[in-house]
């Protein structure tokens, strides 16, 4: 009688992923819920999911997006993007163009509302004039306060809208100024107005309603909105602390701040130069809230490209007695204007170690990168600033409504970020969103693109692509490490909602981290899940919960260990990765 053959293969379970990318642990040590790639997937507490995609909100832009900043009124919010020379208005479907001319598209931003109510958005280059938005209009910084006197007031062009103002001397504004007019006759030429320069002594400004004739009394007029004691050209950063607009000065080591409360005014200097150790000059400025035992503060912030970071508090940077030096602290070097990031109670520095906070970063100094929230990629974070730190577009944002924290990567084989779950802790890598900026409003997370700006983590496509991920989890004995395994079949556990994805799966063995899967293909099929009070019975589909997916496939790999390597490809699909399943057969130790 024969004997029974006995069944050889065993299974085993291991849950995805959710300790996120590690690019900082030896693969052969590596803990089993981390992964040596994890790239489009978003490790959550609770499972891995491939990121959703984003949606172009505002086209008809020409060139790269390389600046947004989004003002912030009491009830509305307006998005504005740079591209190249022009500043768009990028709140609709269609980017209208605002300021033309610009020398450079890289400009920093802060918001300020006034004690009377106005709220402004507040920008500078280091190149053009600063400028300031009030809400309805862009307006340039003037250099100069002083108005001269008005010669004389003629009108003309289209409809005799258009009013050239003469002065006796040469009146120093430029194209973009705000100059207000009063006490002219007639009444048409009097006003608030956008200004472009025609001569030394002369400029223009657009009437709303025509007048009868030229000025018969020309009145005077008063400059808005002028920084003085600085050229605005200078200043290439801004901060808003305790109610004083900050500026870091370029190149130098040079901070101005203007009258408390105030968004234009004499400019008064802080020269750091005798304070920095290591030279060089100012980056930027950030502001941060700290518990020095006793109770929260702000404290005033700069850090210089060598990485030493001057903290001051206080209240008033005009009276000694209210305003002193903390400290100075040695960190790495900052590369990038972009490097702060308010995060809770605590500040985020960007530098060539990595992502410091700076209430343990200050503690510690450089002696322990532990304390850095890049700790666990720090091998491949050091690698990236290494070999771009001089490429535009690093910056750090914080996505709150989602928990992440994102930090933008411009490597010149593709740019790409490292995302961070903020409660979790867990990394993950995002690739085929080709932003060099980003910024919130509304709660919602935009990107400037080259022609477009778009919303991010908004529906399940790249703008109508596939989402592609893909996937090495950290190697596993199973319980089993002097034990040869001949690995047949994984079982990717997926929830998910209207269809299945295209999955490719794999087996590494051994700590062999090659990547031999194909390419993985989807064809995303065209369905429109049904609303409330929207969609029409028996017509449309219904969307429902997500639904467990659990499909086999063969594998082929003989070793000690074993990692699943994974491709996704999706579109118009919500996909949560749960756990894995493997089939396996147990040899002998040799």
């Amino acid at each position: 009688m024969a004997t029974p053959q006995t069944r050889t293969a065993v299974t085993a379970s291991v849950s995805a992923p959710t300790g996120g990318w590690n690019a900082r642990d030896s693969i052969a040590n590596m803990p089993p819920l981390d992964a040596v790639t994890l790239n489009n997937f978003f490790p959550t507490p609770t499972d891995v999911q491939i990121r959703l995609g984003y949606q172009k909100t505002s086209t008809g832009i020409t060139g790269q997006v390389n600046s947004l900043m989004n003002w912030a009124g009491a009830s509305t919010q307006k998005l504005f993007a740079v591209a190249g020379s022009v500043l768009y208005d990028a709140s609709a479907s269609t980017a209208v163009s605002k300021v033309t001319g610009l020398s450079n598209d890289k400009w920093q931003h802060v918001n300020m509302a006034t004690t009377g109510g106005n709220h402004f958005l507040v920008c500078c280059n280091g190149v053009d004039p600063a400028m300031l938005y009030d809400g309805t209009n862009w307006i340039k910084y003037a250099s100069t306060s002083t108005a001269q006197t008005i010669s004389s007031i003629t009108r003309g062009g289209t409809g005799n809208l258009t009013a050239t103002l003469t002065t006796a001397s040469a009146h120093g504004l430029i194209s973009g100024n705000q100059v207000t007019i009063t006490g002219a006759t007639p009444s048409q030429f009097n006003g608030t107005y956008i200004i472009t320069k025609t001569g030394t002594n002369t400029f223009t400004y657009t009437m709303a309603s025509a007048p009868a004739n030229d000025a018969t009394v020309v009145g005077t007029y008063t400059v808005n909105y002028a920084i003085t004691g600085i050229d605005s050209t200078k200043l290439v950063h801004v901060n808003l602390f305790k109610n004083f607009l900050f500026f870091v000065e370029t190149g130098s080591l040079r901070a101005w701040y203007l009258p408390i409360g105030q968004v234009a005014g004499a400019a008064s200097p802080l020269d750091f130069g005798g304070y920095a150790r290591m030279g060089g000059f100012l980056q930027a400025m950030g502001t941060w809230t700290l518990d020095a035992g006793q109770g929260a503060d702000d404290y005033a912030v700069w850090v210089t490209n060598n990485g030493e970071v001057i903290v001051y508090t206080g209240t008033n940077p005009s009276d000694s007695t209210a305003w002193g030096l903390e400290g100075i602290w040695q960190l790495g070097q900052t590369f990038a204007r972009r490097c702060f990031l308010k995060f809770a109670g605590d500040l985020l520095l960007l530098t060539q170690d990595g992502l410091c906070p700076l209430a343990s970063s200050l503690q510690s100094s450089r002696l322990d990168p532990r304390i850095n929230l890049t700790d666990k990629i720090f091998y491949e974070i050091s690698r990236e600033i290494s070999l771009y730190s001089t490429n535009f577009g690093w910056q750090i944002i914080y996505f709150a409504r989602e928990n992440m924290l994102i930090i933008n990567v411009p490597s010149t084989e593709g740019i790409q970020q490292y995302c961070m779950h903020t409660i979790s802790k867990a990394w993950c890598s995002f690739t085929d969103v080709n932003a060099t900026c980003w910024e919130m409003n509304f709660d919602n997370l935009y990107f400037g693109g080259n022609g477009y700006v778009a919303q991010f983590w908004d529906g399940y496509s790249d703008a109508g692509n596939n989402i592609n991920a893909q996937v090495q989890q950290a190697y596993s004995y199973f319980d089993a490490p002097g034990q040869l395994k001949r690995f047949t079949m994984i079982r990717p556990i997926f929830q998910t909602d209207n269809g299945l994805p295209g999955v490719l799966v794999g087996i590494n063995t051994d700590f062999d981290a090659q990547n031999s899967l194909g390419s993985v293909s989807f064809n995303a099929v065209n369905t429109t899940l049904g609303t409330w009070d929207n969609a029409k019975w028996d017509n449309q589909v219904w969307g429902g919960d997500l639904a467990l997916t659990k499909l086999w496939q063969g594998v082929t790999g003989i070793g000690y260990s074993g990692g699943i390597v994974m491709k996704v490809a999706t579109q118009g699909i919500d996909v949560h990765w749960v756990s894995s399943d493997y089939v396996m057969e147990r040899g002998g130790v040799l």
